[in-house]
């Protein structure tokens, strides 16, 4: 029976060799590690030319936050390595394949710690920021082919800093945890130009608390906050080109609800999730003073109705909010309030392989909505670990 009680959750998404090798030894695998691979391939069809795509009210990000492009295309492709290096350290290596210029980029590189004492893991190299919810799971773990409008607009589509961070689990019988990250600052909300400095480009603090109730429900609660100083972090829109320097400060806040009768979810399942961001920034943008109080959710529901078929929608709103932004040099930052709606129906004929047709309506831009088509395959190669809660 697969349940979906909350610890059960976690401890699969600890890496396999850490659960199963004694402690104290190097794992049977440390000299051969497990190779992955996850091929994505989507056809979009879209009303509206992606190469135009803006987000009405606030700065261009330094992303990729448009749709994905017209007609038939390679998603990232991604390979994967992992092991246990020796007892202390495990390691893992996940290259991104683009499928437009040919060439490889790190996606996460990270060494992480199994033996530290009191319930504290480290971790150094490239990762996925502890950002509220979704910003830790990679794109074909999603339950939706994009990433909502609060990403794109807060986080330039998903956050990836280099730094370390320090998680500490609390020995409570509710699963609890505290952590902090230290980042170079080589991404939006952050800039290129505050990455040369010594010492930390990003600060981000985390908590996680959750638990279950009865035998079908389990749930997940989260609070984080994301501090940067960009400093000459640079956009164009319409051929105007202007900077920021200043700080930026975010909010995020996420709860995730699963159910499953009897927390069998083998035929049946319901996951319910929802993120609200809230950012302030204060500074300077092209030479005069610039402040912003912005603020953007979503909530999404999917159900499993039967074996391998499973339904969803996703509401995503944004709000410009407060600028003090000059409109007439930066039209872009006219206050707007941006939506979409999202339906989508996938087929999982097994649990290396997904198919998926997604339907949206995109209000990002302003007077322009934009009617999206998605059709999506995702098949896994090889051993991959698994996902967070």
């Amino acid at each position: 029976m697969h349940r979906i009680s909350l610890c059960a959750a976690l401890a699969a998404a600890l890496p396999l060799a850490q659960a199963q090798d004694a402690p104290g030894r190097p794992s049977q695998n440390a000299f051969n590690p497990a190779v992955s691979a996850v091929l994505n391939g989507v056809y979009a069809n879209l009303s509206r030319d992606p190469a135009s795509y803006r987000i009405g009210g606030f700065i261009p990000t330094m992303g990729e936050v448009a749709p994905a492009a017209r007609g038939f295309s390679l998603g990232e492709s991604e390979l994967g390595l992992a092991a246990n290096i020796d007892p202390m350290f495990r390691g893992s290596l996940i290259a991104a394949l683009s499928p437009d210029d040919n060439t490889i980029g790190v996606e996460e590189a990270t060494i992480e710690t199994l033996a530290l004492p009191r319930g504290f893991t480290a971790k150094a190299g490239r990762f996925f920021s502890s950002v509220g919810y979704q910003n830790v799971l990679h794109a074909h773990a999603w339950d939706f082919t994009d990433a909502p409008l609060v990403m794109r607009a807060f986080l330039g589509g998903q956050l990836a800093e280099d730094g370390v961070q320090l998680r500490w689990l609390a020995p409570t019988e509710l699963y609890w945890d505290l952590g902090a990250e230290l980042g170079r600052g080589r991404a939006f909300p952050a800039s290129l130009s505050a990455s040369g400095k010594n010492g930390a480009g990003s600060l981000d603090l985390f908590t996680r608390l959750g638990g279950d109730i009865g035998e079908s429900l389990a749930w997940q609660g989260g609070l984080s906050h994301l501090r940067t100083n960009p400093r000459d972090r640079s956009f164009e829109d319409s051929g105007i080109a202007g900077s920021f320097t200043g700080s930026s400060r975010l909010w995020a806040l996420s709860g995730v609800l699963k159910w499953a009768p009897n927390g069998n979810s083998t035929i049946r399942n319901f996951k319910l999730q929802g993120e609200y961001f809230r950012r302030r920034e204060d500074g300077t943008l092209a030479l005069d003073s610039y402040s912003s109080r912005q603020s953007g959710w979503y909530a999404q529901g999917v159900y499993q109705f039967m074996p391998q078929w499973r339904v969803g929608y996703r509401y995503d709103q944004l709000d410009s909010g407060a600028t003090s932004a000059d409109t007439a040099l930066f039209p872009i930052l006219s206050p707007y309030r941006p939506k979409k709606h999202s339906v989508m129906l996938d087929w999982s004929p097994s649990e290396f392989s997904r198919i998926r047709l997604q339907l949206a309506r995109d209000y990002s831009r302003v007077d322009e909505p934009d009617n999206q088509l998605f059709l999506q395959y995702i098949v896994s190669l090889g051993a991959h670990g698994a996902h967070t809660f």
